[in-house]
């Protein structure tokens, strides 16, 4: 697991959280260091969270430190491609790099949570649409700028603002530029919910503890029907629905929870993710 606080981005744990730390001062800038801890991070993250593992994390949370979320990426980076050889193959490569990224912390087996306190733009924004919940504080901000470098966002961003919000309003938020405040990506359902501004972090990290409280191998299961049902159509989540959810009956946490139910009443079962 990355260590070390000079680490632009490192994992830590919280119990059965596994967090993903973007600490790159002042700013949060992407640069080849943060594109390279992220990759790590996301190879990281499929160890930890692997069915079976006895220190299993059940749920992930990313989140960064500083005033913003990310001021966006080093454009440097940009104009070293732009300027040498074969820049279109290059470019390529890049968005086929960073889309591994989104992919692996998307195709995780356990929730995934995202944690906006403050502005979030370009690589960070694509990021948090690659998480299953984005929760925002009430001062937070967002935005695929890369029209002001005369780029398209090509880190899953456009494609994954159309399963949230449609293909009208993501359009009309990467043809502006603009910044987008929580309230109004909340209206979008792009963000899941605005949180208070004070005790944010702490309000960020009990979600996270109470997905991952939760019965990880059914969360699984519902991530795998609901990205079935949005990609793929209603009646192909149907088709797959008996082989997803059927082995869940043979889970400890169900027969657990089954018989909690039947001698407690509901809502007092515990899980341990098996």
């Amino acid at each position: 697991m990355t260590d070390g606080s000079a680490a632009p981005v490192r994992i830590e744990r919280d119990g059965d959280v596994a967090v993903v730390v973007l600490e790159a001062p002042p700013l949060n800038l992407f640069d080849e260091p943060v594109f390279a801890g992220f990759e790590q991070a996301a190879a990281e993250l499929v160890a930890l969270t692997a069915p079976g593992r006895p220190d299993r994390a059940r749920a992930v949370l990313v989140e960064a430190r500083g005033r913003v979320v990310s001021g966006g990426v080093d454009v440097t980076a940009f104009r070293e491609i732009a300027e040498g050889p074969d820049p279109g193959q290059r470019g390529a490569a890049l968005w086929a790099r960073l889309l591994r990224i989104a992919q692996t912390i998307e195709d995780l087996p356990v929730p995934t949570v995202f944690a906006a306190h403050g502005l979030t733009l370009t690589a960070a924004f694509e990021i948090s649409l690659a998480c299953d919940v984005l929760l925002a504080a009430e001062r937070a901000s967002f935005g695929l700028v890369e029209i002001v470098v005369g780029l398209t966002p090509s880190m899953g961003g456009p494609q994954r603002l159309v399963e949230r919000a449609g293909p009208a309003r993501a359009k009309e938020l990467i043809f502006t530029g603009e910044r987008y405040p929580a309230a109004v990506l909340e209206r979008w359902d792009v963000v899941n919910r605005v949180l208070p501004d004070e005790g944010f972090a702490e309000a960020a990290r009990d979600y996270a503890r109470r997905v991952a409280a939760g019965p990880t191998l059914a969360h699984a299961a519902t991530k795998r029907l609901v990205t079935t049902a949005v990609r793929h159509g209603v009646r192909a989540a149907d088709e797959i629905t008996p082989q997803v959810s059927g082995p869940l009956f043979a889970t400890a946490d169900l027969r657990g929870a089954v018989a909690s139910f039947l001698d407690d009443g509901p809502g007092k079962a515990t899980y341990s993710g098996r």
